[in-house]
Order: C-alpha cells, then sequence, then structure tokens
C-alpha cells in the first residue's frame, strides 16, 4: 500500500510539474505582441477571421512549439540549432538572435505596458516607466532558479483567467454583423503577422532557459526531461492556439464598433472595455503588466543564460548581459510601439526565415538532416529571402524583377519552394532507397 501511495504521489507531482512549466512556457511566450496582433488581426479580416487565424497559427503556435520540441531533441542551447551548418555560422546566428531579441521584442514590452497600463492612469513619462519595469525584470531575472516557479505557479494563471474572461464576454456578448476583411490573401498576411510576435525567435530562446531551469532544479535524465518539455510545449501551444483564435474572433466580432483608422493598442483597450465594462481598463492594465513582463524576463534570462555559458559559466558574464539587456530596454522601451513594430520588420524578414528552417531541420529524424542538407537548405533560405529583406528596408522598385521571377516572393515568402525543393532533392535517394525496402 505504501509503494502504490508512493507510486500515485509522484505521479501527481510529475503531473503538476508539467503544468506549471507549461503555464510558465505559455506565459514566457505571451507578451506584447501576442496580446495586441491578434485582435487587430481579426478587425481588419472581418469574415476570413478563420483563414488569417491559420496563418497567423502557423508561425506564431505551430512553428514555436515545434521549437519547444527541438529543444526536447537536443537538450542543449540555442547554438546545437545551426551547429550542423558550421560552428562559426551557429555563433554568429545565435549573437543576432540575442540582439534582436534584447534591441526590440523586450524592449516593445516596456512600451505597450507603458501605452495600456500606465499613461490612462498616471501622467509620468515613458522613460520613468520603462526604467521601473526593467528593474523589476532585473530582480527577477537575477533570481535565475525561481524563475519557473514564480512565472508558472503565480503569474500564468492570473493572465490566462483575465483572457478567457475578455474572449468569453466578447464572444457572447456581440450582435453585430462582421464587416468584410480588408485583406486580399488573408492566411498570408495571418503568416506574416506572425512573424511580429516573435515566437519562433522567442521558442530557441526560452527553450534554452527551460532547459537550464529544469537542471537548476534537479531534473538530470535525458528522457524525462524530453517527456516533460514536450507535454510541457503542448500545453502551452494549445493555450496559445486558444487565446489567439479567441482574439482575433472577437476583434472580428466587433469590428463594426470601432474607427477604421484605430490602433492596436487602441482596439484591445476599447475591447477591454466593451466586454468588462468599467473595470476593463483596469482589468486590462493588469494583464498587460504581467504578460508583457514574464515574457521580458523570459528573453532576458535566456540571453544571460548564453552569455554565461560562452564564457565558461562565469557569473559575471551572466550579471552584464542582464545589465546591459536592462538597459538597452529602459532606451528602446520608452518609444512608442507602432515605431518599435515598424522597426522591426527589417530584422524580422532577414532572421524568421533562417529560424524556422532551423527548427524544422533540428524536429525531423537524423537520417533525413545530415550536415551536408543542413549547409545547403540554410544557404538557400538566406539567399531567397535576401530580396524580401530588401523589400522590406525600401528597395522593392530595385528587384522588382527578382520578385517577380522568384514563385511566392510577391507574398514576402520566397524562400519557401527553393528551402523545400533543395531538402526534397538532398534526401531522393533515402526517399527512393526507403520505399523500395518497402
Amino acid at each position: 500500500m505504501a509503494y502504490i501511495f508512493l507510486l500515485k504521489k509522484l505521479a501527481v507531482n510529475k503531473t503538476k510539474e508539467t503544468l506549471i512549466i507549461g503555464f510558465a512556457l505559455f506565459s514566457m511566450f505571451f507578451g506584447a505582441g501576442n496580446l495586441i496582433l491578434p485582435p487587430f488581426l481579426g478587425f481588419k479580416s472581418g469574415s476570413d477571421w478563420y483563414l488569417v487565424t491559420i496563418g497567423f497559427a502557423l508561425t506564431a503556435v505551430i512553428i514555436p512549439i515545434l521549437g519547444i520540441f527541438a529543444h526536447a531533441r537536443l537538450q542543449g542551447t540555442m547554438y546545437d540549432f545551426g551547429k550542423k551548418v558550421s560552428p562559426t555560422f551557429s555563433l554568429l546566428y545565435c549573437l543576432i538572435v540575442y540582439a534582436i531579441s534584447i534591441s526590440l521584442p523586450a524592449p516593445r514590452t516596456a512600451s505597450v505596458t507603458h501605452e495600456m497600463a500606465i499613461a490612462p492612469f498616471f501622467n509620468i513619462s515613458s522613460l520613468v516607466t520603462s526604467s521601473i519595469y526593467f528593474g523589476l525584470v532585473f530582480l527577477f531575472v537575477i533570481n535565475r532558479s525561481k524563475i519557473l516557479n514564480l512565472i508558472g505557479k503565480f503569474l500564468t494563471p492570473l493572465i490566462i483567467i483575465i483572457l478567457f474572461l475578455i474572449i468569453g464576454i466578447g464572444i457572447f456578448s456581440s450582435n453585430t454583423e462582421m464587416n468584410p476583411s480588408i485583406f486580399k490573401t488573408p492566411v498570408v498576411d495571418g503568416l506574416l503577422e506572425g512573424y511580429q510576435t516573435f515566437d519562433a525567435i522567442g521558442a530557441i530562446v526560452v527553450g534554452g532557459v527551460l532547459i537550464i531551469s529544469l537542471n537548476l532544479k534537479g531534473f538530470s535524465g535525458f528522457k524525462d526531461k524530453k517527456e516533460l518539455i514536450t507535454k510541457a510545449g503542448v500545453i502551452a501551444g494549445l493555450g496559445l492556439l486558444s487565446i489567439y483564435g479567441g482574439l482575433i474572433l472577437v476583434g472580428a466580432l466587433n469590428n463594426g464598433q470601432f474607427v477604421d483608422d484605430i490602433t492596436r493598442t487602441g482596439l484591445l483597450s476599447g475591447l477591454s472595455l466593451k466586454t468588462l465594462g468599467t473595470i476593463g481598463s483596469s482589468f486590462l492594465s493588469v494583464l498587460v503588466a504581467l504578460a508583457c513582463f514574464t515574457t521580458a524576463v523570459g528573453i532576458i534570462t535566456g540571453t544571460a543564460d548564453y552569455f554565461k555559458g560562452l564564457f565558461k559559466d562565469s557569473k559575471l558574464a551572466y550579471l552584464i548581459t542582464a545589465i546591459i539587456a536592462c538597459s538597452l530596454g529602459i532606451v528602446v522601451g520608452q518609444f512608442d510601439v507602432h515605431y518599435i513594430i515598424k522597426i522591426a520588420i527589417p530584422a524580422l524578414m532577414f532572421i524568421y526565415p533562417i529560424t524556422i528552417v532551423l527548427i524544422l531541420l533540428n524536429v525531423l529524424p537524423e537520417k533525413y538532416t545530415s550536415p551536408t542538407i543542413f549547409k545547403s537548405v540554410v544557404l538557400v533560405t538566406i539567399l531567397f529571402s535576401f530580396p524580401d529583406f530588401l523589400k522590406s528596408i525600401g528597395y522593392e522598385e530595385n528587384i522588382k524583377n527578382s520578385i517577380d521571377f522568384i514563385p511566392l516572393a510577391q507574398y514576402s515568402l520566397g524562400w519557401v519552394l527553393p528551402a523545400l525543393i533543395t531538402f526534397l532533392l538532398l534526401n531522393f535517394n533515402t526517399f527512393t532507397t526507403k520505399a523500395i525496402s518497402k
């Protein structure tokens, strides 16, 4: 009986740990962009809301969760994602991703917090907000071993409750017809808007945080960690899909209730006020602050972890990185949200295709992903995504012939077919041998 009781207790503890980690993972994903982008996407898509949801889910849910699955398989750091290409490439890739992460998505969380949670109630500057905000982020980051429990046990459940209140009331209280979509290609528009969540990049950053956090909590078995991370990834993915789909639908159902030129933050504020009444703004303030805060903590912790490992497990390197990242957050975080979103587009057009390809290659079985395949597919992706990058910085006229020639380039997806064809051609012998053996 004692043995059975012990087994039950272990099972309960394991389930509880999985839920806490899954909630923590969800919360580290769910930040500024995840809040303000889906309702606005629904607002613009109207009756085509389900199509933009499909596109948005591809780049903001499926690819990021596959990134977590890749971490479960690799159980290393972001460096392991690109090491089959070459050590130099992997190092450069890591440096670029971490530089982007602490320069754009992390500061954006402070900007959104100021515009939606602070400015409506307090007459203080955005610089004061970002200074206090990243001061608190720094305190969480230096308490490294407690991050998963602090986020998973206390912050995430409150975020989820408030979100489901807004979604539930928003869906069932709406009685107006949806306006038609303004998008010509809703799935593609949803897919590209998913880039702005930074979730694919977030997956390879916070996935590393998850691995180190589990090690600090005493999890040492490869198989146990793989199972735990995979289940936590599924929980986070289902949570993200439910919230994104709900927020897009609420935005679509209410797209006749607001002016056409409303901002992303203005729409979310209006929806919270409409669904939660006079207390809506207060609820939304808590939600925004919590969702943004947990994401900033995850990004900066992941960056500090990487540089700590790069400098032979140096605690000083961890501390210095955290200080630099928080200081950068204070400076960039004082700009308005629209400006940060705008300047992020070129960086995303450059790094996102590479990130997606690395995630997919690291999820696939080893027999299909030799170093040669890694090198070739990544190189092709870089070459064919470069026109998208040039277009995003205003050189569209100069490369018009290339855009017309490359399939899907007019949708900023010119890299997709060349990368896929390269992968299939290089695996032709493998596929043929497998077919013959059957």
